[in-house]
């Protein structure tokens, strides 16, 4: 219960945020009468060799699940849940997002989330060593500004910029992006291509450093499933302890309304 109340009450905090960022309650209060009478769901769970965080210079380094939902229209909720296949919990975001613009040429998302790292480690406990599982805070507020060139390709930014709260944890990180997406490259009958490329900057704490990465998706129209490719590659960093190529393989079953798991990768 506890956990439910202080996830309420960061909901309330960002909407009180973005209204404040709109600066006209009229607006918002629309906004939220027309996400309530337009309850979206959709979804998508799957798994992957490799699992890849949201900042995709890490990994988990192991076969991992996932679980994407998205709860909304204008104003969503829009949960993930990251996991080892071996049950273990890796990370859970709660994002709240709001659609601040939205038209055929251009579209404008602004949101944030609290933020949840599992964090394994082997500690003395009563004088012996015990495999246990920590868990470190986080919030975290982003910017996604996108322009169409067609329907299914745009280019865009994606800034994050994230606070931490453990002492052992990364206190503050800034992600910004540069994105190209291609959704619909046709294939043979009904089957296509969705390829987001992007370039970024990564700053935690007093390390930085630049890199690219990209995946490729093949997809069917009407079909649940779909095979996804990601690789990562560092360009110049200062960040120690990360994989000079990072690439992963995802079976990925979507679900609901039309839906596209890691909207910072593939925004609506």
């Amino acid at each position: 219960m506890a956990l439910n109340t202080s996830i309420f009450k960061s909901s309330l905090l960002v909407l009180h945020l973005i209204c404040g960022l709109v600066k006209s309650p009229s607006l918002c209060a629309q906004s939220i009468d027309s996400a309530k009478m337009e309850r979206n769901f959709g979804g998508a769970a799957g798994v992957t060799n490799n699992g890849i965080s949201l900042l995709p210079t890490f990994s988990l380094n192991q076969p991992a699940g996932f679980v994407m939902l998205n709860m909304g229209n204008r104003l969503s909720f829009d949960p993930e849940f990251h996991f080892s296949l071996e049950g273990k919990p890796w990370t859970v975001l709660l994002w709240l997002r709001y659609k601040l613009i939205r038209n055929e040429k251009f579209k404008l998302t602004v949101g944030a989330h609290p933020g949840l790292l599992f964090v394994p480690q082997n500690l003395m406990i009563n004088g012996q060593p015990r495999d246990v599982i920590t868990t470190e805070r986080y919030l975290a507020s982003e910017l996604a500004p996108n322009y169409f060139i067609t329907p299914h390709t745009s280019i865009g930014f994606y800034y994050l910029r994230g606070m931490g709260f453990a002492e052992s944890a990364v206190q503050n990180t800034n992600f910004l992006t540069f994105n190209a997406n291609f959704r619909k490259i046709a294939l043979y009958e009904n089957f296509y291509l969705r390829l987001n490329p992007q370039v970024y900057y990564l700053k935690m704490d007093e390390l930085d450093g630049f890199f690219a990465s990209s995946t490729l998706t093949l997809a069917k129209k009407d079909f649940p499933l779909s095979f996804q490719m990601l690789a990562n590659k560092s360009i110049s960093t200062k960040i120690p302890d990360i994989s000079a190529l990072l690439w992963s393989l995802s079976l990925i079953y979507s679900f609901g309304n039309t839906y596209v798991p890691s909207p910072r990768l593939f925004p609506n």
